[in-house]
């Protein structure tokens, strides 16, 4: 560790800066000449990344956003950190820092570690390091400027057992349900085991919900759909009453999430972050020309670190018997497009409708959409052009993209991309993307 001058409280000494605090032109034209060679030159002399894969701190291919979500997951406190490979700058890295701070309460705080020429890096210019680990173990004694004095590394997600390949159709003797978590129109969900070893959950469909070769049919599109947004699918029974095997989310369905202590406590960053994740898997749902049908809060699932993924996506579209207008509650009209509960046409575009309906639950911590009100009221409501007024508390960028969700025509509603990239970016529009250098 080397400390270079004295640190002024409100100004910083650059190091392409004299004392007087001019440009150095030696140092700038000589970068401005030959940028490659200088870049060139400063991954020659640093590290190989593989030195920094055994510590607990670095991750390799992390984006800002995950980051953000695995720090303010449960399990880390405030000054859980992590080092990870610059998203903008080959070579760099990023210090991201989990803060309190009074206004907003827990938040993330990112520093740029910068590269030395000869080796070296630095967050503060007065103050290098000859390592990683150098720079860890300063931070971690003291703040020295930073938000918070490091404290545990920040805790990654224990991935789930992977699921062979080829256990599609299981027999059903190779399930043990242990608890039953929900029941719906269409069956019950239970925690169980797979081969009494691997936790999963089980949802059971009612005899004469389908015919077994038709879902058998959609179970085999639905597998092929794999993202981190989306549920996994693991297996299924074809015998009735059918089984369908997914991986195991801990905290269940968002809408009984959200009605929980816990979920009461979330602050709006992160309800805006659990839209974003679900218009991410949705943008993929959409890339793949598929459609969901019954996109709702109580069809997303929440893991134990506070990712959010769709379930249930294409199950509605081979229940056609229990999914029309005539079933009355069975039918969520409160979720459903006027184009699909007039003309029974689905399409994405639908889909962007029940989103922006989901987005008052999420605001709302699970509030049912349009207060007060029957189906029917919701249907003459619709055909008169009515739009459900901005919730308590929602700002009002985010009413305008509820609705944008809920256009008259179908067309003129946004792409779930858009959206996903329109949340994704609700604060960072707003925040540096750095934290000044201490």
């Amino acid at each position: 560790m080397q400390r270079l001058g004295t640190r002024g409280v409100h100004s910083i000494r650059r190091p392409w800066e004299n004392q007087s605090g001019k440009k150095r032109n030696d140092i700038q034209d000589n970068l401005n000449k030959a940028p490659i060679t200088h870049l060139q030159q400063m991954l020659s002399q640093s590290p190989p990344l593989t030195e920094y894969h055994k510590h607990s701190w670095f991750f390799k291919n992390l984006s800002r956003r995950e980051t953000e979500r695995l720090l303010l997951a449960p399990g880390n406190r405030v000054g859980a950190f992590l080092v990870r490979e610059s998203e903008t700058t080959p070579g760099a890295f990023s210090l991201s820092i989990r803060d309190l701070a009074p206004e907003c309460g827990d938040v993330v705080k990112h520093y740029k570690i910068r590269t030395l020429d000869k080796g070296g890096y630095y967050i503060s210019p007065s103050l290098t390091f000859s390592s990683l680990q150098e720079l860890i173990q300063h931070y971690s004694r003291s703040a020295d400027g930073l938000c918070q004095k490091l404290g545990s590394p920040c805790r990654s997600a224990t991935p789930q057992r992977p699921w062979a390949q080829d256990e599609w159709e299981i027999p059903r003797e190779t399930l043990k349900m242990v608890k039953k978590l929900g029941a719906g129109q269409f069956g019950e969900v239970w925690m169980g085991y797979y081969k009494n070893h691997q936790k999963v959950a089980i949802k059971t469909l009612k005899q004469g919900s389908m015919e077994p070769e038709a879902f058998l049919q959609e179970a085999n599109l639905m597998k092929k759909l794999q993202h981190e947004r989306l549920v996994k699918l693991h297996a299924v029974v074809t015998q009735e009453p059918i089984l369908i095997v997914t991986e195991f989310m801990a905290n269940g369905s968002l809408l009984d999430f959200l009605k929980t202590e816990d979920g009461r406590k979330l602050k709006l960053p992160k309800l805006i972050d659990m839209a974003a994740q679900i218009a991410e898997g949705m943008a993929y749902i959409e890339r793949k020309n598929y459609i969901h049908r019954d996109l709702r809060a109580a069809n997303i699932l929440v893991s134990e670190t506070l990712h959010c993924k769709i379930a249930d996506f294409g199950l509605a579209r081979i229940i056609e018997t229990e999914y029309t207008a005539q079933e009355g509650a069975k039918f969520p009209i409160k979720w459903t497009a006027p184009e699909s509960i007039n003309f029974g046409t689905f399409s994405i575009k639908s889909d962007v409708w029940s989103f922006g309906v989901l987005l008052t639950e999420i605001v709302t911590y699970g509030r049912v959409p349009y207060p007060g009100m029957t189906n029917p009221e919701v249907i003459c409501n619709l055909d008169r052009m009515y739009r459900m007024p901005c919730p308590d508390g929602c700002p009002e960028e985010l009413y305008a993209i509820m609705m944008a969700c809920w256009r008259e025509k179908a067309e003129d509603r946004p792409t779930f991309e858009y959206l996903q990239d329109t949340l994704n970016d609700y604060y960072i529009a707003t925040e540096g993307q750095y934290e000044m250098q201490p």
